[in-house]
């Protein structure tokens, strides 16, 4: 990333939409998927109600002055994804129609043949809490251990039969990133959950699942996230039976091809960069 740019909307001296844009360079040591392309990396705005009719119209001169900004960085792809500095919020979730149909009146498209490295996919998202979720087990294999490690999203709990992994979950406790985000203190998530293809349909992830919970239980943690694809029936279903719920189903990837037309000037000042 070598260049970023947050914009914000304000009404009656209040900000009622904002918007974080990320430009990435064109060196070799830049991914070729990011490699000079710009990306929306947020939008937030209120929707419109009885006592704030117009917030439509300040979101709208957000998104005109947001493509002025990709213009003016000239890069051969434009991007968009919803990733608001918050754990567990994704794309652009069903609840927020308003800001779904801001994207699409601007041409951003979410396709699933957009050629990107969003691959604009729709992501499941689903909540447990812990006391919900299986307690501990005799393991469903004869000889089978468990081990704790770091992961590379957070601890691992991982099971060996002898020198063999036969599966491993990775549970991330950091959501609240330093007491930054207090009201997700409880609240951990499913960074992995991985089951040899041998020992599958054997109980194991279960298995994996309650000792996760009971390691998450002296964490204080009491609400576990994951997340699927539609796609991932043999997951959702495992998930479900284990008692997660879906919370919501979120829009990733969405892409518009660059327009060098100049845009009128509107009433958007630069915010603090986040």
């Amino acid at each position: 990333m070598t260049e970023r740019a947050t914009l914000v909307a304000e009404q009656r001296g209040r900000v009622v939409a904002a918007a974080h844009l990320l430009r990435y360079g064109t060196d070799e040591d830049v991914g070729e998927a990011y490699r000079d392309t710009a990306e929306i990396n947020w939008l937030l705005f209120w929707p419109e109600a009885s006592y704030w009719p117009d917030s439509a119209d300040a979101a709208g001169a957000l998104m005109e002055a947001r493509l002025d900004q990709l213009r003016s960085w000239e890069v051969d792809r434009w991007e968009a994804d919803g990733t608001p500095p918050a754990p567990g919020v994704y794309g652009v979730p069903e609840q927020w129609p308003h800001v779904r149909a801001l994207s699409e009146r601007a041409g951003f498209v979410h396709s699933e043949a957009t050629g990107s490295r969003h691959d604009g996919h729709t992501e499941i998202m689903l909540l447990a809490t812990i006391d919900e979720l299986p307690r501990p087990a005799a393991p469903p294999i004869p000889g089978l251990e468990l081990g704790r490690a770091l992961g590379v999203n957070g601890t691992r709990l991982y099971g060996l039969l002898g020198d063999k992994l036969v599966g491993y979950i990775e549970v991330d406790t950091n959501l609240a990133q330093g007491g930054r985000l207090a009201h997700l203190a409880g609240w951990a998530d499913i960074g992995n959950l991985h089951v040899d293809e041998a020992y599958r349909r054997r109980g194991v992830a279960t298995w994996l699942v309650g000792q996760a919970a009971d390691w998450l239980r002296l964490a204080r943690v009491d609400r576990l996230l994951d997340y699927a694809w539609p796609k991932e029936g043999p997951r959702l279903a495992l998930l479900r039976r284990l008692g997660f719920c879906e919370l919501t189903r979120t829009a990733r990837g969405w892409t518009r091809h660059p327009d060098p037309a100049a845009s009128p000037d509107v009433a958007v000042t630069p915010g603090p960069p986040a």
